[in-house]
């Protein structure tokens, strides 16, 4: 791993005006929008209020479209050539892989930080300290799942229209895991098995101790145990789909 390509790389994502605007700032506008301005925001859950139930669903979004962005941009680079050219340095190709994941990962903290600020500065609350700093860190940790998301769309699309297809379908999948608004009755149902239900309620977890939001209807919990399981099931789905992606792109050549 290249700690000098690391720093470039990290430079070169944050130069890119649209989509460090589409990465940080959406997800803080949509979390005003959705959260600090609604006024059932108040409301509370176990260990904070709905604005944070928000907040941090609002920042797993933003962290998520970061990892999937740059990761999918990493895969079409080595299929473009910029495999071979990092052939000539010391940087292997698992130095590479570690670095995309650094890069990817620093990025991914941006809209985590500037998100919570925006919660902090308005009405998020939530019951303890801990709390904050614990879903701030999962927000960036369980975002790792999408990387391997990004990863296998650049490696099937093979082109730059890999990175606005991978960060579109994003949109999709938010709806579908409960993320973007809380979902009841059959609809939750097929939710508990998509790919980011598992990781926002891990995120969220420290403001819900495990209880779902509904539209509605008798109250629900999700066990943590249940939640980790949907995220490493879907994290390795991807893997798999990485790898053999891989290995069907080295065939070709």
């Amino acid at each position: 791993m290249s700690l000098t390509y690391t720093a470039h790389d990290v430079r070169r994502n944050l130069r890119s005006i649209p989509n460090l605007v589409f990465v940080a700032l959406l997800p803080a506008v949509l979390f005003i929008l959705f959260g600090a301005v609604q006024g059932w925001s108040d409301a509370r859950l176990p260990g904070g209020n709905v604005s944070a139930y928000v907040m941090v669903s609002m920042a797993v979004y933003g962290a998520v479209t970061a990892t999937t962005a740059i990761s999918a941009g990493a895969a079409v680079e080595r299929l473009q050539g910029w495999g071979r050219q990092l052939a000539l340095t010391p940087m292997g190709t698992g130095g590479y892989a570690a670095t995309k994941v650094a890069v990817a990962l620093l990025i991914a903290v941006l809209p985590v930080v500037i998100v919570f600020l925006v919660g902090a500065f308005t009405n998020a609350s939530m019951d303890d300290l801990w709390r904050w700093a614990l879903a701030a860190v999962l927000c960036v940790v369980v975002s790792v799942v999408f990387a391997f998301y990004g990863l296998a769309a650049g490696l099937i699309f093979r082109s730059d229209t890999a990175v606005g297809a991978a960060t579109g379908a994003l949109v999709v999948f938010a709806f579908f895991g409960n993320v973007f608004m809380p979902l009841s009755g059959g609809m939750l149902a097929v939710a508990r098995f998509t790919p980011m239900y598992g990781i926002v309620g891990i995120a969220r977890y420290p403001v819900t101790e495990g209880e779902v939001a509904t539209m509605g209807g008798a109250p629900q919990t999700d066990s943590l145990l249940w939640l980790v399981v949907n995220a490493v099931a879907w994290a390795a789905v991807f893997g798999i789909i990485a790898l053999l992606a891989a290995r069907s792109s080295m065939g070709r050549r």
